[in-house]
């Protein structure tokens, strides 16, 4: 008897439907399984096998043959064995004539009939739900993420024998359970821990605000890395649409909602990788194209301390995610599309020792090795980066003495009001994009119109500062933030030469002498 189950493999972000056919007779015992696929499917012979026993079914006494079509996708993972173990039970007669319909399932089995939880879960319904499937089953410990994909009826199961006797009809399966849209906060760092920095506390609320890239550029110990590390504090939480974007990555690489809640609870992702991270490791790929950092971060911050010590390769790996918001992996047997929009926030030191223009002697680097040092940023990289900050070194002897900074939860009312009024235009139809970094450049064009005196100012920066056209954009989308946090309707001069005063460090050298000067 041929019976029909339904379930799918991921290609990145991307599900593909997959048929499982299985054809059971007797004569000659043999399992054959056909479909492109790679070990772990193969491998499934002898957990369907062992799951089946548990129920009373013995299928060595039968010809199968499994077909995964279609056959020119090659299948991988472990989420096809509860698809054929389904498709077995009704070609051996186990289970009636239709009793499979047209819903997803997704599992893999230990050798007890046990419902393993599966990476990528997300995704798939996300994609059975693009595709009109109206019912799936998934593991029992895949609940939480689950339960965050609205539009399909999604059941879950924790056993091999629970969900046969559903099928039955001798009892039915739990659903998800919906996940509260409000959860008390995690404890992040805040910004009140930070003293001084005055201009870096305003640059990273600008940040924040506009969700731009920045970079810090100062001495060990001036508080970049402290500073980088409240940045999820100010931010705002996640809304429904972004979690669903963050948990199907997350889910992929194999972040279980069950070991992971924060981000289910709003809070978005903090990545930090270490500067001896790979291109791989950076921005995604291997054999079956894994998202990277710059994926795991989307929606939320990339920081990458000691920015100067990554290879420069791979820092240049990062130009396109920035640009365009995802990130292609083109291999020979697949091409996968991840996204990729983070808020990228760099930490460097000026010079190879870390004390260039801190006003002491300690400094004794070469000119040839500070040209060497920076130019390990290339120019269209930094380009890339809308904030640059250099902060002055810290009188260690007056922190005692300073009083505590703003709490995060107030410099994020400010951050959310601002991001309010940028939902606003979108919605109203006068952008595509929600944050003003996103904007493209008709769209700046549009909401970033200069008076007289704003337009005098940057025609005078792009001359001095030799600002490219990205730079100049750059510059009228901060300007813009700016005057969102204000509340100003129009820009005005004051937004602009503030905005301008945050691009100190184009073209390094230049920039360093002045500024050690």
């Amino acid at each position: 008897m041929l019976a029909t189950a339904h379930s799918a493999v991921l290609v990145g972000l991307a599900a593909h439907p997959v048929r499982v056919e299985v054809q059971a007779t007797r004569g000659v015992p043999a399992f054959e399984l056909v479909g492109l696929a790679e070990v772990a499917v193969r491998e499934s012979r002898v957990r369907v096998k062992s799951a089946l026993s548990q129920l009373g079914i013995d299928i060595s006494e039968y010809r199968l043959v499994v077909n995964l079509a279609p056959a020119d996708v090659k299948k991988r993972g472990s989420a096809f064995d509860l698809a054929i173990a389904l498709a077995m039970l009704v070609s051996l007669g186990a289970l009636p004539p239709g009793a499979l319909g047209d819903v997803l399932f997704l599992g893999e089995l230990s050798l007890d009939g046990t419902l393993h939880p599966l990476r990528g879960v997300v995704a798939h319904l996300l994609g059975a739900r693009d595709r009109l499937v109206v019912r799936a089953v998934v593991p029992a410990a895949n609940e939480r993420e689950a339960s965050l994909v609205d539009g399909i009826e999604v059941c879950i199961a924790e056993t091999l024998s629970d969900l046969v006797a559903a099928l039955r009809g001798e009892r039915s399966l739990a659903r998800t359970r919906a996940i509260p849209e409000s959860a008390p906060p995690l404890a992040l760092d805040d910004l009140a821990d930070v003293r001084g920095q005055s201009s870096a506390r305003r640059a990273l609320e600008i940040a924040s605000a506009g969700a731009h890239n920045l970079l810090f550029m100062g001495p060990p110990g001036g508080g970049k890395t402290m500073l980088a590390r409240r940045l999820p504090g100010i931010l705002p939480a996640l809304s429904r649409d972004e979690t669903l974007e963050v948990m199907a990555v997350q889910s992929v690489a194999g972040f279980f909602s069950s070991s992971r809640p924060s981000e289910l609870m709003g809070v978005r992702p903090f990545r930090a990788p270490h500067h001896t991270a790979s291109d791989v490791a950076l921005v995604g790929g291997g054999e079956w194209s894994r998202p990277g950092e710059v994926s795991l971060a989307h929606n939320g911050v990339l920081f990458l301390d000691e920015l100067s010590e990554f290879r420069r390769g791979t820092l240049e790996s990062l130009r396109q995610p920035l640009e365009d918001g995802f990130i292609t992996i083109s291999r020979a047997q697949m091409t996968a599309t991840f996204p990729a929009r983070p808020m990228l926030v760099g930490a460097t030191n000026p010079c190879p020792c870390g004390y260039l223009g801190d006003g002491s002697p300690r400094c004794h680097c070469r000119p040839d090795s500070l040209r060497a040092y920076h130019s390990r940023l290339s120019g269209p990289l930094v380009d890339r980066l809308d904030i640059h900050v250099v902060l002055p070194p810290v009188d260690v002897l007056s922190l005692r003495g300073k009083a505590a900074g703003e709490r995060s939860a107030v410099v994020r009312a400010r951050v959310e009001k601002a991001r309010a009024v940028q939902r606003a235009r979108k919605n109203a139809g006068e952008t595509l994009a929600s944050t003003n970094a996103h904007l493209c450049a008709k769209d700046a064009e549009r909401v970033c119109s200069l008076d007289d005196a704003g337009a005098k100012l940057i025609e005078s920066a792009v001359r001095r500062l030799g600002l490219s056209a990205r730079a100049y954009g750059k510059v009228l989308r901060v300007a813009r933030t700016i005057a969102d946090l204000d509340g100003a309707t129009a820009l005005q001069a004051v937004h602009i030469a503030e905005a301008i005063g945050m691009r100190v460090l184009d073209r390094g050298d230049r920039a360093l002498a002045a500024h050690a000067a």
